[in-house]
């Protein structure tokens, strides 16, 4: 894999975290969606994955989280937006 597309990855992981840290703060957002948030966080960092298997196990627990009726539409549509993030990246 060319050091363009890896430096883009890893950009991308960086973006979804810092969103991921924004939800997993957030007082407002229910306390399940944080943990999840929190969860996804591990999985983008754990370093012995490649990045794409980071970012699927990120994108899978998103995705369990966001059929959640008490979550607040702001944080669905982060949420949202880090899966994107999340999705163009592939090994």
């Amino acid at each position: 894999m060319s050091k363009r597309k890896l430096k883009e990855y890893e950009e991308r992981i960086k973006q979804a975290l810092e969103v991921l840290s924004q939800v997993s703060e957030d007082v407002t957002t229910p306390r399940n969606i944080r943990k999840a948030a929190k969860e996804s966080m591990d999985a983008l960092k754990m370093e012995k994955h490649t990045h794409a298997v980071r970012a699927s196990n990120a994108i899978s627990i998103l995705d369990e989280i966001l059929q959640d009726p008490n979550m607040p539409p702001y944080t669905r549509v982060k949420l949202w937006n880090v899966m994107g993030l999340l999705e163009a990246i592939k090994d």
